[in-house]
């Protein structure tokens, strides 16, 4: 991208594309299309991403809130993470954006200067949501310039995930709190030699692992006033880093690393390929049919000092369109969602550790298999982890596209670790002004 491109709104930068897009694909209409059904039936269309397993229990779910308000019909997608990001953004820059809409922490700041989402402080919505049950650390990273735009539905962490048997099999230490990321990588490497597979997914390509590993220096991905908290020097000795175990083969190689696109299906632990993966904890639910014999799940390496970059954070958010035509009934659905007991009871930790507490305490004692595990990873975590980051700025969703296609040039050999981050950093710069 330019460097010398001006700042415009998100929206009418992609805006024209979008317009494109959709004469081609036919699928964009106004928000006002299929808003009443039959007998004057409100229509609300929900998106999200996830898995299979979030998918069945957010029908189910939804099926509960259809049976209580026999009024309101819910309208449901979902897809992975990459797909639904990138649908998000071309239904919002034309005007279609869906009436509910699962958001991620670094979504916020950018469809909230758009105008795409409804400020939920306003009466309207104020009068349906009760927010009194919420972590109020957590409950305010959905607001922007003093304005509610999103509830955070849980509360989620990055963790390395790996096969349980193949990891005990191959004799390699267990991972345990505050191991370094040498440690990690010695593991990859041991993991690699005993099972003739990669340890791992390569991380380099991970803005999320970049985070945590500059968290445990002391640093930032952001500063306080939305500018880079890091510098070039920084990005190429994470590079070097990562690439030097892709070049051992002690991580994934680049052709298994570039077919990932936001589900556990397509990452190299999902296909057989690797031992372990580095990823969000709420997802991994995805790996227990793909990994027979069992995952587990581990903290992520702290720095060279045991200093943390692993934190606690909003495991994603729900948001209603500005431009929807039935704002009440779209915040009673995220109010169902989230502060339903027996809602809550089918939807268990698939979208995180539930921020509402009392939720989280009630189904707690019944919470069995992966939700389990979640939860008591979460317990093992608590009071150990630093604050979390104040939101991403603007911009920074489009820079975890650009940081991926960086690293893949890594990683294919086309520019070096220096080379990369230069111009990443460059390319970065551009896109926050």
């Amino acid at each position: 991208m330019p460097g010398d491109r001006t700042r415009t709104s998100w929206a009418s930068r992609t805006a024209a594309v979008t317009l494109a897009l959709c004469t081609v694909l036919t699928g964009c209409t106004g928000s006002g299309d299929g808003a009443a059904g039959a007998g004057g039936t409100v229509v609300l269309r929900y998106t999200w991403w996830g898995n299979q397993d979030r998918a069945a229990r957010t029908e189910e779910a939804i099926g509960l809130f259809e049976e209580r308000h026999p009024g309101i019909e819910v309208q449901t997608s979902f897809s992975g993470y990459d797909a639904y990001k990138q649908k998000l953004a071309t239904q919002a820059a034309g005007g279609d954006a869906p009436d509910v809409m699962q958001l991620d922490y670094r979504m916020i700041d950018q469809y909230a200067s758009g105008g795409i989402l409804l400020d939920l402080a306003r009466p309207e919505p104020q009068a349906i949501l009760d927010t009194g049950e919420f972590d109020q650390g957590l409950l305010g990273t959905g607001r922007v310039d003093g304005k509610t735009y999103a509830i955070p539905v849980g509360r989620g962490t990055e963790t390395v995930v790996y096969d349980t048997e193949q990891w005990e099999d191959a004799g390699v230490a267990p991972p345990r709190a505050g191991w370094t990321w040498s440690e990690w990588a010695d593991a990859m490497r041991q993991l690699a030699e005993r099972t003739g597979k990669p340890g791992g997914t390569d991380p380099g390509q991970s803005e999320d692992a970049f985070e945590v590993w500059l968290r445990g220096q002391g640093k930032a991905l952001y500063t306080e006033d939305g500018r880079l908290g890091f510098t070039a020097d920084d990005l190429t000795r994470w590079w070097t880093f990562t690439d030097g175990l892709r070049r051992e083969g002690a991580v994934s190689a680049a052709e298994q690393t570039t077919q990932m696109d936001g589900t556990v299906e397509n990452t190299p632990l999902g296909r057989g390929t690797a031992v372990s993966d580095y990823n969000w904890d709420a997802p991994c639910s995805g790996f227990l049919p793909l990994v027979p014999s069992g995952i587990t799940l581990a903290p992520t390496p702290s720095g060279e000092d045991g200093t943390p970059g692993q934190y606690f954070k909003p495991s994603m958010f729900m948001g209603v369109a500005a431009d929807s035509e039935h704002p009440e009934e779209s915040a009673r659905l995220i109010d169902f969602m989230l502060n339903d007991p027996e809602a809550a009871k089918i939807l268990g930790a698939t979208r995180g550790i539930p921020v509402n507490d009392a939720i989280r305490e009630d189904i707690a004692a019944g919470l069995e298999g992966f939700d389990r595990t979640m939860y008591d990873f979460h317990a093992s975590l608590d009071g150990k982890l630093d604050p979390p980051p104040q939101a991403p700025p603007s911009g920074d969703s489009a820079l975890q596209t650009t940081f991926q296609r960086d690293y893949d040039q890594v990683s294919y050999e086309r520019m070096s670790p220096r080379e990369a981050a230069e111009n990443y950093v460059t390319q970065a710069k551009a896109e926050l002004r």
